[in-house]
């Protein structure tokens, strides 16, 4: 027995040594099974799911619109160029993750913003909200909400401006749906601002949020392609209903439905919430992420002082996904704690 398995042990370092002779030896690291998505694709694929939200956006506040849209573009990938040929790393331009984060972050911009101060918030949102860190993939927070959150302390009046002249929004629902329930007449809010005009877009708004009908759309691409799971969306949305219909009850707010479809709850819960990076990586705390979100936004509108909280309450669930992930993981089999 034992020189035959001293001749099995021969044979089978022969056919090792041959392997690595002949080069069809690969050794790499895990995962060793994957569904094929390059990072690449899967940033053109969101871009493409955005497309909806754009075109809402453009045939409702008119073509200037994708002014600030394109100078949030320019500065996220100049920026992210700058960086590269700073740190004489090979281009990651063609990735479309640059691209992405300015695309984004003009589509939650007011229709009439300043270029200038655009193409400003997409360098941030590189520079500051991703470079800093490290790159693609070691950001905390997500980059778009970091550009938008500059934006709005450095230029609040720009940012809370909605007198801009449009094409097909009526003159009276140019403030928005959240601005006239936070600080308009009861009567006037009531009577302007109907589920069909939310779910079409024809409200005021940032350029991209208006619309729930094109992001449904969006997110449909989404989980279709398998680009995002239902579970930060549907838990977030879930918790909109239960967080807000509990404080309409009690006489707070109009209830779920004007909560989910104004202002930027929907587009925040599919296209910002869902960031891989920034997100938790555990199945139940993207659950507990997703329902934290939707519980800070409906206490900011309720009780703070601005209409809209859906960016601080994302960024503030980004710094508490590392303790989500910490405590939602998985036990290993056999440890007793």
């Amino acid at each position: 027995m034992a020189d035959e398995s001293s001749v099995v042990d021969g044979a089978k370092k022969g056919v090792a040594l041959k392997a690595v002779s002949e080069g069809n030896l690969e050794l790499v690291t895990s995962p060793h099974s994957h569904f094929g998505w390059t990072t690449s694709r899967i940033m053109w694929t969101v871009t493409i799911a955005l497309l909806p939200s754009l075109g809402a956006g453009i045939f409702y506040f008119g073509p200037l619109a994708l002014v600030p849209v394109i100078g949030a573009i320019v500065g996220a990938v100049g920026c992210e160029w700058v960086v590269g040929r700073i740190n004489k790393k090979a281009d990651t331009v063609p990735d479309g993750s640059a691209f992405l984060t300015g695309l984004l972050l003009g589509l939650i911009l007011p229709p009439g913003f300043s270029p200038l101060h655009a193409v400003l918030g997409g360098v941030v949102a590189v520079g500051l909200g991703k470079a800093v860190f490290g790159g693609l993939g070691d950001n905390i927070f997500n980059p778009a909400l970091v550009g938008r959150a500059f934006l709005q302390a450095s230029f609040p009046a720009g940012m809370t401006d909605w007198s801009t002249a449009v094409t097909r929004v009526d003159a009276v629902s140019q403030a928005t749906p959240l601005g006239l329930f936070k600080f308009g007449e009861p009567s006037q809010f009531l009577g302007d601002i109907t589920t069909s005009k939310l779910l079409l877009g024809n409200v005021g708004g940032c350029i991209g949020e208006t619309s729930s009908l094109a992001i449904i759309v969006g997110a449909a691409i989404l989980l279709v392609t398998r680009v995002a799971h239902w579970r930060i969306m549907g838990s977030m949305l879930l918790g909109g209903v239960v967080f807000s219909g509990a404080f309409s009850l009690l006489g707070v707010g109009p209830g779920p439905l004007f909560d989910i479809l104004s202002g930027g709850f929907l587009f925040g819960a599919v296209f910002m919430a869902t960031d891989y990076v920034t997100s938790p990586n555990t199945t139940r705390g993207q659950y507990v992420f997703g329902a934290g979100i939707a519980l800070l936004t409906i206490l900011i509108r309720r009780f703070g002082g601005l209409p809209e909280g859906v960016m601080y309450s994302i960024l503030l669930m980004n710094a508490a996904v590392p303790l989500i992930n910490r405590v939602t993981r998985p036990r290993i089999f056999g440890a007793t704690s």
